[in-house]
């Protein structure tokens, strides 16, 4: 029951960030600040959960100029990109979305050739993830029979997920034991990387609900979240966090049609679930070429080093979470969404 209650309300705070997103959207915050306002307060977050579990910062240049990149990508990017696409899209659609991470995690695999060949069921398994994408904007019912720039953006953000994982695997796991420390500072990087954001897209009136919206998204949806998904990994291990990441589209979608009464058909509701059993398929356990049998992955942004490259811990949003490594060697950070 402890379990059950620990992994709902993880899955609640994390699958609400969408939510928070659309309401700062809808309150007359511009991407770019809510970009920055997210970056800034999950960053202060995480120094103080490091500063009170005694991790410092790392101090080396070499260290940093891996973490700028990871940053960019991991962070700053993404966070921009579903702000942007969220201006035309749903939140519950974007939260489904950010669940097609993993999709792109195993093509960006089989391309650099970290991947054997892919066998019927995770084959199967690509196919229907991107065909739920389809199934959920149904491109051939518009007129112009292509997909909005909100939605290409969503997809941007969670493909740039996946660069990001692909890159901070090999620069940056296993290189640090102060997996806070090295969280924060990354989360604090792509808050000076997302600064220029905020000279685009004019002036609005704000209001408090909007300023409540990105306080709750800094310091709840993405600060906060990384230590609560942290020590689930810790406690009860990767599975756990991985069954948590299939909750989150689900909560998303939940509370977009609840709380800001986005419309629930058939066909996203169809979509969603033909996108994550599509991940769950590509997820089967195999290792990637030239990892040996009970070969681990280290810790990168907040990884723990002990988590088995072949153990599916990936959690779908994933912005901020502790993973490990999946299939395709591709390490996953803490802040993602």
């Amino acid at each position: 029951m402890t379990s059950a209650i620990r992994m709902g309300v993880l899955a609640l705070l994390w699958g609400s960030g969408f939510l928070w997103i659309k309401i700062s959207l809808n309150e007359g915050l511009t991407p770019g600040w809510i970009t920055f306002v997210r970056c800034l307060l999950g960053s202060a977050v995480l120094l103080a959960l490091a500063a009170g579990a005694r991790q410092r910062l790392p101090r080396d240049r070499a260290t940093w100029g891996r973490l700028a990149v990871a940053a960019f990508l991991c962070n700053a990017l993404p966070f921009l990109l579903f702000s942007i696409g969220e201006q035309t899209v749903d939140s519950g659609v974007a939260g489904v979305l950010n669940a097609t991470t993993p999709l792109w995690s195993l093509l960006i695999g089989l391309s650099l050739g970290a991947e054997r060949p892919l066998r019927a069921t995770r084959s199967a398994g690509l196919v229907l993830g991107f065909a739920g994408v389809l199934l959920i904007f149904a491109p051939w019912s518009h007129g112009s029979g292509l997909m909005s720039w909100g939605a290409l953006a969503l997809l941007g953000a969670s493909a740039s997920y996946a660069v990001a994982f692909a890159y901070m695997a090999r620069h940056l796991a296993g290189r640090g034991t102060a997996p806070l420390a090295l969280s924060a500072a990354q989360l604090l990087t792509a808050t000076g990387l997302s600064t220029p954001a905020l000279a685009v897209g004019g002036t609005a009136t704000v209001t408090w609900a909007g300023v409540a919206a990105v306080a709750v998204l800094g310091v709840f949806a993405t600060g906060l979240t990384f230590h609560l998904n942290y020590r689930m990994i810790a406690e009860e291990g990767p599975t756990a966090a991985a069954t948590v990441g299939y909750l989150l589209p689900v909560v998303s979608v939940t509370l977009g049609a609840l709380v800001l009464g986005e419309p629930l058909t058939v066909r996203v509701v169809a979509g969603m679930a033909v996108v994550l059993v599509g991940v769950g398929l590509t997820r089967a356990r195999t290792r990637p070429l030239g990892v040996p049998a009970g070969a681990h992955a280290g810790a990168a942004a907040g990884t723990p080093a002990d988590a088995p490259v072949d153990t599916p811990v990936d959690t779908p949003d994933s912005p901020y979470s502790t993973r490990s490594t999946t299939k395709t060697g591709i390490s996953r950070s803490v802040f993602r969404r």
